[in-house]
């Protein structure tokens, strides 16, 4: 992934964040997620707005997914705070924004962001120069996914607590690092305390994508690796219940991008509507 050392956010971290603020000032209400924190972290040029990935037409079934992935995470976050679960850890956290956005839930939970340490100081710097602070409840862990176990064991330094319960979400991530690497993150994962959900993302291959999205798809391939963060993995929902099941999770379920959908744009009447080619695995220990 791109900028690991570097002192500024990925290049994908700022465009999901954009995306975030762009759904609140140019879609219709009601909005799956009102996110323009993220927005004022990125502080990006004032025509931001004119940039090719901010299109308005093109981006929105991408734009549309961004969100409700996130909605639905948040869902699941509030959902297993109110069943007594303290402790949320975001893999891969880049401008997530749920710690100074929902405080009424995050007061009540010891939230770990876990990301690179170039990007996630950066990150810090700017928390601090908006105001917002590091409270204790928010712990900032500097890792690099593809070192075996590190980011456990800087996990627990920071305070995790591996004897308790857990939501664990990683999204927008799997698809920039090897199979293996997840492989060994679910193994990992596995070993929660009993009562700990993942929520994972996925890359579907094209073949399995919407016709009318897969060309889109393909323009972004290669626009992903211009960038510097090149799809490495794409898996199948039926490959990625059987890793889940092999690295030990007691119930493992494929969530469609089409169920999201269904939930939290049905009713729109302004067409808009999630692009197809990210799933996620929910799994439970």
């Amino acid at each position: 992934m791109a900028d690991e050392q570097s002192g500024t956010p990925e290049s994908t971290a700022v465009r999901v964040a954009l995306w975030r603020a762009l759904h609140v000032q140019a879609d219709a209400p009601p909005h799956v997620l009102e996110d323009e924190i993220g927005l004022r972290l990125a502080a990006p040029d004032e025509g931001w707005r004119d940039r090719p990935d901010m299109d308005l037409r093109v981006t929105s079934g991408f734009r549309a997914a961004t969100v409700s992935r996130a909605r639905f995470i948040e869902d699941l976050v509030t959902e297993q705070a109110g069943h007594g679960v303290d402790q949320y850890v975001i893999l891969g956290a880049g401008l997530d924004t749920f710690a100074q956005r929902r405080p009424e839930i995050a007061g009540r939970l010891r939230v770990f962001e876990v990301d690179q340490p170039g990007p996630q100081a950066w990150k810090r710097q700017r928390l601090i120069e908006l105001g917002y602070g590091i409270p204790d409840r928010l712990r900032l862990v500097p890792v690099d996914f593809e070192a075996s176990g590190n980011w456990w064991e800087q996990l627990s330094a920071a305070g995790f607590d591996a004897g308790r319960p857990a939501v664990v979400v990683s999204t927008g991530v799997t698809m920039y690092l090897t199979k293996d690497a997840t492989a060994a993150t679910l193994r990992r994962l596995a070993g929660l305390a009993p009562g700990s959900t993942l929520a994972m993302t996925f890359m579907l291959p094209a073949e399995l994508l919407d016709d009318a999205d897969r060309p889109a798809f393909e323009a972004t391939e290669p626009q992903a690796r211009a960038a510097g963060t090149p799809f490495i993995s794409f898996h199948t929902p039926q490959e990625m219940l059987a890793l889940a099941r092999e690295a030990g999770f007691k119930d493992a379920r494929h969530v469609p991008g089409s169920r999201l959908a269904e939930r939290y744009f049905a009713h729109r009447t302004d067409g808009l509507r999630p692009s197809s080619g990210e799933d996620l695995l929910v799994a439970t220990t």
